[in-house]
Order: structure tokens, then sequence, then C-alpha cells
């Protein structure tokens, strides 16, 4: 699969499956904007990605605002004359059920992890048209197909995501513009181990999700790049529309 001449955009660039991501397209020589909120954390994933030789910026903000959007999308055809790849990456998770859920924790949930994916896809369709088309791969979760005690408001957030992939797909199909899900279930990120109600440590919640997984062990996030990777390479070209998980067996029961 090659990139070399593809410009990717990544948004939650600056940790976990999201650098993943980055590091990946870095590898095939592709052209990237890294788009994350930290600062310092940003700064680290620029720098890891200059031993690929490959072009790349790094731009601070809020994937929630539209504005911001439209600033990365604009100042990424500005400088590449193109997007050809939109890994909408960036997402939060709070572990609760309905009755615990503030206001505040639905409202973060669907900024980040929905918001956040219809604004960028928004802009970027935008870009594509103009080009010939590109790809979109949503980063969704397994519990977006199925639900999952615990976790109301990331579950439907997800959920969101799946139905909003497959609504563009259908609607962009005839533009050249392919958009798909990975529906990855635990990954050994730093996600796993946030947000939980009681202190945890790293080894707990890692036994955990491997108990509960049939292959016996959770996810790298190199493995979810690598099915980003082929999603939007040429080899897919007539994958559109679909919500792959990516779990190890957990949805298959």
């Amino acid at each position: 699969m090659t990139h070399s001449k593809k410009v990717v955009i990544v948004t939650g660039a600056t940790s976990g499956i999201g650098e993943a991501v980055v590091e990946a397209f870095a590898a095939t020589g592709a052209s990237l904007v890294l788009v994350g909120r930290d600062r310092e954390r940003g700064q680290r994933a620029l720098e890891s990605v200059q031993k690929f030789n490959c072009q790349a910026e790094l731009m601070l903000g809020d994937v929630a605002d539209s504005s911001f959007a439209d600033q990365v999308i604009n100042s990424s055809v500005e400088r590449f004359g193109k997007v050809s790849v939109l890994v909408n990456s960036a997402g939060i998770i709070r572990r609760r059920s309905v009755p615990e859920t503030t206001d505040d924790d639905w409202r973060q949930t669907f900024d980040a992890n929905v918001s956040g994916v219809f604004y960028f896809s928004r802009a970027a369709v935008k870009a594509m048209r103009k080009t010939g088309g590109g790809s979109i791969v949503n980063v969704a979760s397994n519990v977006g197909l199925v639900g999952r005690p615990g976790l109301a408001a990331y579950c439907a957030s997800k959920g969101a995501v799946v139905l909003l992939t497959k609504a563009m797909a259908l609607d962009h199909a005839k533009e050249q513009i392919s958009v798909n899900a990975v529906c990855p279930g635990a990954v050994d990120t730093p996600m796993l181990v946030s947000a939980h109600n009681k202190p945890v440590s790293i080894d707990e919640v890692l036994q955990m999700n491997i108990d509960s997984t049939p292959q016996g062990r959770v996810a790298t996030a190199k493995e979810i790049a690598g099915l980003t990777l082929y999603l939007a390479s040429e080899e897919a070209r007539h994958i559109t529309g679909v919500a792959i998980p990516i779990d190890g067996g957990v949805t298959a029961g």
C-alpha cells in the first residue's frame, strides 16, 4: 500500500490510536496534518514522524469547534493542495450509566465523539469533491455496534458515528469518497485506563479486558492503525459504508 502522494489529516493525533495512525501513514511517505489539543504532546508526535522524512504540521484546537475544523481543512489545502484522507480519531469516554451521567458528561461526549466527526467530515467532503474523491475513516468502537454496561453516553456516541459513517458513504459514493469506520474493542492505550469510577491499576484493567476477549489479549494501537491504513488505500476503493469490529472476537458472540 502506498500513500506517498496523499495528504492525511488525523484528529486525536497526539495520543493512542491517533498517534499510531500518524506513524503508520508517515512511514508510507504521506504528508500529514496532526490535530490535537495538547501542545507538548503534539510537538512530541510531530518530532516522532520526522524520522520518516515526510512533511507534517501540527494544528491545535477543539474538534467540536466547527470554525476550527474549517480552518484545518482550508490550511491543509493551501499548504498541500488537497485533502486525500481524513481520520477522525479524537474522542473521550465517560464510564457511567444513564442516571449517573451528568448533562456535562453527555454534552462533552457528543461534542468530542460525534460533533467533531461531523464538522471535520463536512469540511473534508467539500475539499475532496474538488480533487476527485478521497477517504474518510472514523474511529468508532465495538460498543457502537453492541451495548455495554456503564458506558451509556459513550455507546450512544459511537453508535451515532457508525450510522453517520453509513449515511455519508451513501451520500458520497458516486463522488468517489469512501467513508468507513473501524470499531475497536479494548486497545492498550491511555484511554483504556481513564475515567474509571474507582482507582484501578493498568494491570487490573488489562487483565479484566484480556479475560473478556475470546483471543485472550487486547489490541495494540498499531493494529488499529493498520486497518485504518488499508481502508484509506487504493486496494480498498470498493469498500465503503462498513463498520469493522477489531476486537478479538468480542462482537462475534
